[in-house]
This record gives structure tokens, sequence and C-alpha cells, in this order.
């Protein structure tokens, strides 16, 4: 039997649907981000990076650099296994701690990366709350959707931040039954937030644990980085808090802060913690020195706010389809996956700006989109230029602008 054929056909129907995906071979250059080398087919360039979840450009900082070096040279690379045959390295009681104060919480547990913390949080609670009943937002990322799948658990769907809806499902559960309501903060594809007071508020009127997603939102917002919950004044409410050290902070890794017990319990019966290596010490402390920067600087998240607002006011301006978003995130609305990818392919050849597509299955059909995210480092004149290439690009493809009086508004 030719089993290449089932992978051939599989990768086939991806082309046909314009959603096979192309990764670009680029170099960061600590001290220069956004500007990075792209090791292109015709040799290497200059780009300028505009969509990297790197947010506030700490991967670079001296301060998260030194940490990493200082203690990959004192105490070596790796973490030798997992925490229960290698034991627990210190850097990493050390961030555990860190996440917890963060966040206000008892304690806090790490896994490899975000999107393992929520697979593998979300199930591990839900299954360990015997009848437990999964209320999720619509649009949770993937991560969160493979967690409520792999708990075993009854779930419901409510929709997209209607607070209505999930109160209408919390009746229907009854008062007695256990329920868990799952969400994000910020929503990273449209940029918009969840009401999460009024989200805590149906949760203990209705007798809910809450798990929220801050992802996106950790180191951004709140006076220390807390997150949306932070700046919110609720993060005291919620059960159970999820973030990454992949974005905001420039790292690697993802974890969840609550309760002791709750801690504690995950930590005790989460395959996908117990069998997996822990993080290398270097990666914790450069994370644990990120975080504390940024706790007590507020410039980075001041200089982000306002470079996103000026990329959303120099788009907008020029005509150009910024899709409505009151945080960081700039959305490019295009509609179509083929000229999606072509345009980031244009801008990415002719003129060395570096913007990946979003296509389905990340948003839905027909609302394709190039996704922007200003970082502190972009300046005025990377701004203007980015208005200019993305211009050019809309003519060429014939995509839509907006009209004069809309941009003004």
């Amino acid at each position: 039997m030719d089993y290449s054929q089932f992978f051939n056909s599989a990768l086939a129907h991806l082309h046909d649907e314009r959603r096979y995906r192309v990764f670009a071979d680029l170099e960061r250059i600590a001290g220069r981000f956004p500007h990075a080398t792209w090791h292109s087919p015709k040799g290497q360039r200059n780009v300028v990076i505009w969509c990297s979840n790197d947010y506030l450009g700490m991967g670079q900082h001296p301060k998260v650099v030194g940490a990493m070096v200082e203690t990959a040279t004192r105490v070596g690379t790796g973490a030798g296994g997992t925490r229960n045959i290698a034991g627990t390295h210190h850097p990493l009681v050390q961030l555990e701690a860190e996440l917890a104060d963060l966040h206000g919480k008892q304690a806090s547990l790490l896994f490899t990366s975000g999107y393992v913390s929520n697979q593998t949080g979300i199930s591990t609670i839900a299954k360990l709350i015997p009848n437990c009943l999964i209320l999720s937002d619509a649009l949770n990322h993937n991560s969160m959707i493979e967690g409520v799948r792999q708990a075993g658990c009854e779930r419901q769907i409510f929709r997209h931040n209607d607070v209505a809806h999930l109160e209408e499902l919390l009746i229907a559960a009854g008062p007695d039954r256990p329920k868990l309501i799952a969400c994000e903060s910020l929503y990273s594809m449209d940029g918009d937030v969840a009401p999460l007071a009024e989200i805590c508020d149906l949760a203990e009127k209705y007798g809910a644990m809450t798990y929220v997603d801050e992802v996106h939102a950790v180191g951004m917002y709140g006076p220390r980085g807390g997150g949306i919950a932070e700046r919110d004044g609720v993060m005291h409410r919620i059960d159970v808090l999820e973030g990454t050290l992949a974005k905001a902070f420039g790292c690697l890794g993802g974890y969840i802060a609550g309760n002791a017990e709750i801690i504690d319990a995950v930590r005790s019966y989460a395959p996908g913690f117990i069998f997996t290596t822990a993080l290398p010490p270097a990666i914790c402390s450069a994370a644990t020195a990120a975080i504390r920067h940024l706790k007590t600087s507020s410039w980075e998240r001041e200089r982000h706010q306002d470079r996103a607002a000026r990329t959303k006011a120099i788009l907008t301006a020029a005509g150009l389809p910024v899709m409505s978003s009151e945080t960081h995130i700039v959305p490019l609305f295009v509609g179509d996956p083929e000229r999606c990818k072509r345009a980031s392919d244009m801008l990415l050849e002719e003129h060395g700006i570096y913007i990946q597509p979003i296509n389905y299955p990340t948003v839905a059909k027909g609302s394709e989109r190039l996704r922007i995210t200003p970082s502190p480092y972009h300046e005025d004149g990377l701004i203007d230029a980015l208005a200019d290439a993305l211009l050019q690009v809309w003519e060429r493809l014939g995509l839509p602008l907006q009209k004069k009086q809309q941009a003004a508004e």
C-alpha cells in the first residue's frame, strides 16, 4: 500500500482551499527589533516584522537576555527531565511565585506552552468536578476547545461575549449542577475584550467557576501587567487565570494561577504536566526578569498603546479597511484567502514588510485578514511606510478601500 498518497491528498486539499501555510525563514536581531533578516530564496534581505506576538519587544530586553545568559552559564541548559523525576529547579520555583504574585493568587503552575496549559488545565479541572458542565465562548482559542473536548464533560457554547445567552444557559443548568465558564479576556483575531465583570457577576449568582485565558493581555494591561482582569478590577473574582510567557514577556511557556487546592490538584492529576520535561532554568530566569520589569515599568505599555493608536489612525486615514478593535490588535480586512495570501507575499517580496495572512480555520471563511501588531519600537517612519505599501498592494490586487467619510469617522 502506498501510504504517501494519503498525505499528498491531505496536502492537496489544503492547497485547493488556499489554506496551505508557508513559513518565512526569519532571523531576528537583538537590539534592532522589529527589523530582521529574511533568508529568502534569493538571499538575505532586511525586513520589518509587523505581526509578532512579542508585543513589547521583551525578547530582546537587556534584563531578559542577561538573566537567560547568566543562568545558562551558571547551571547549564536543560531541566533534566520531568519535575517528578529530576526535581524542580530553583529558577522555576521563583517563576511560579512571581506569577502567583502577578495575579494575586495563592499558587501557579508552569507548563511548556500556553497551548498545553489550556489543553491540560481545562480538561483536568473539569474531569475532577463530577457532572461538570462547561460553558465555552464561541470564539475561544483552539487550545481551549481541545481542553474542553478532552475533558469529556457536557459542553455548551454561548454566543461570543453574549452575557444574556450565557445567563440563559446557566439558568437552564440549574443551581445544583457544577459549572465551569471558560473564556478569553482579549480575543486576538478581532482585538475585542470580554465583559469580565458581568461574567463574574453571573458566575457568582449561579454558582459557577470561572477560567479566563489572558495570554494576549498579560504584561500588556493593568498597573503591573496582570492583564485585563487586573485593569478591570476583577482579578480576585476569577477562579483560574491562564497566561503565557511567550508573548508580552518575550520567552516561552504557559501557566495557570489560582487557589492552592486547584493548582495542587492539577499538578497531581494532569498528564500534560506530569509526563513532560520542565522548562529549562535559563528560560524561567528570563521570564522572571521580564515579569519583574513589567510590574514596575509602564513605559512599554504606554508606548505600545500609542504606537497601536497611531497605526490605526494612519491606516484608517488612508482609507484602508481597519476592523474595529479596542485593543492593540490592528486587523485589516481582506475577505478572500487567495488575495490575503497574495497581499502578504507582495508586502514581503516587494516592500520588505512581514505580515502573515490569517485565513480559515483561524478565522471564519470570508473574514480573512492581515493581523498587524505594532510594538513600542515601530517608529513613525515605519508606520508611514506600512501605509504606503498597503495602499500599493490594495491597488494592485483590486481590493476595496473605505470611503473618505468612513475613514474620518
